[in-house]
């Protein structure tokens, strides 16, 4: 199963004969759906030229540390944050020595060590200095650091040698690459999943809404699917693509949100409730635009059904829940995890970084269940949607 859809990879290139098959890698990533930005190292540059990857990519290529121009957009931390993943491919003895080492004297060495998304190297070279104890001990240092290592493979060499040095096939680069998105923690598991906001009618043109994206649900459903599980989304009104084998249900209101978790429920083993759902909605939905008569309006408001608390009442399913609070974020979110009876919920605080949490790309979560407690400190939310359901399948399996 591929899980590249969606991916955002940070392809490097160092400087060997073998820097040429990148290009083809970097192609193959793209048709399978992944975002990549390529980082060069200067001789890298002497095998294949910049302007081959930014045309193949559609992204400019980086490869200096001290651009002040590349500082000035998205510079070496910014570009660790970005990625959810690091291939290096080719990579030669002189750059897995300084990985393996520590040193970051280059661009592509320093986000390495910034970042902490999966990284994996695909080394090239002669097979003299693969078997070499130097490169051998090397490869051992970053194997012990849980850094992944792709090949090398067995062939003829560009020196016209036969031997164990050659870059792996660029289709074994992409399966490698994707395995590394791909795990059984939930294999055989069915997951009920709620995103987004839900709108509830005023009259034909107006709502109540909020400021929910959607991208934490959808990201915990692309994580879920990676962990084997079988998933589907129930989704309020977001712009964003379906997860690749999510089945989605497209919903409006609270009430459809409700019928729909009602219709669907007997068919899973966990729920997770990451919808911002209406607590209230209108009594009565005007058939007609109301139209400005006076200098106020009053609106009477109904209580929407509990979508979370009900699953949890049946003790049937695994349920996590999340909290968007503005204050109090621990004693609101304990408070909420004992009231509805849930097995664990993950909460954030969405009132004190305009960078974090509703319409963002990142968040930092604060997940508690009955007898613990763990922080996921602020990250890209695909990162985080990992962590949690890493966590989920632990609790989960304990449980069961």
């Amino acid at each position: 199963m591929q899980t590249l859809p969606g991916k955002q990879i940070i392809l490097g290139v160092t400087g060997g004969i073998a820097a040429y098959k990148a290009a083809e890698l970097l192609r193959r990533l793209r048709d399978e759906g992944a975002d990549v930005r390529v980082v060069m190292t200067q001789s890298a540059t002497e095998f294949v030229t910049p302007l081959t990857f930014q045309a193949l990519s559609g992204h400019p290529v980086h490869t200096d540390l001290l651009d002040t121009e590349a500082e000035a957009a998205m510079g070496h931390i910014e570009l660790a944050r970005w990625a959810d993943a690091i291939l290096v491919a080719p990579a030669t003895a002189n750059f897995i020595a300084r990985l393996a080492q520590g040193i970051a004297n280059d661009l592509l060495s320093t986000l390495c060590l910034a970042s902490t998304a999966p990284l994996a190297v695909a080394p090239a070279m002669n097979h003299v200095m693969w078997s070499d104890s130097s490169t051998q001990a090397n490869i051992k240092l970053i194997r012990e650091r849980n850094l992944h290592v792709f090949g090398p493979a067995f062939g003829d060499q560009a020196c016209g040698e036969t031997g164990e040095g050659r870059l792996l096939e660029v289709p074994q680069l992409v399966d490698q690459l994707a395995s590394l998105f791909s795990n059984e923690l939930l294999s055989n598991t069915r997951i009920l999943m709620t995103a987004g906001p839900t709108y509830e009618a005023i009259d034909p043109v107006r709502f109540i809404g909020n400021h929910s994206s959607g991208r934490m649900g959808f990201a915990i459903a692309q994580a879920a699917i990676e962990a084997g599980a079988c998933v589907t989304l129930i989704a309020g009104p977001v712009s964003l693509a379906t997860p690749d084998k999510v089945t989605r249900i497209d919903v409006k209101s609270a009430a459809e949100m409700h019928q729909a978790v009602q219709s669907e429920l007997e068919n899973c083993d966990i729920f997770i409730s990451t919808a911002a759902v209406a607590d209230y909605s209108p009594v009565e939905v005007q058939a007609r635009k109301i139209k400005k008569s006076s200098d106020s309006f009053s609106l009477q408001l109904k209580r929407n059904p509990d979508i979370l608390a009900e699953v949890a009442a049946t003790g049937q399913y695994f349920t996590v829940g999340f909290a968007a609070e503005t204050e109090q974020l621990q004693d609101n979110a304990q408070h909420k995890l004992a009231a509805k009876k849930l097995d664990m919920i993950a909460a954030n605080q969405v009132a004190t970084d305009a960078d974090s949490g509703f319409n963002s790309e990142y968040n930092a979560l604060d997940v508690y269940w009955a007898d613990g407690y763990l922080q996921l400190e602020r990250a890209r939310k695909t990162e985080l949607a990992r962590k949690l359901i890493e966590l989920i399948a632990e609790h989960y399996k304990t449980r069961h």
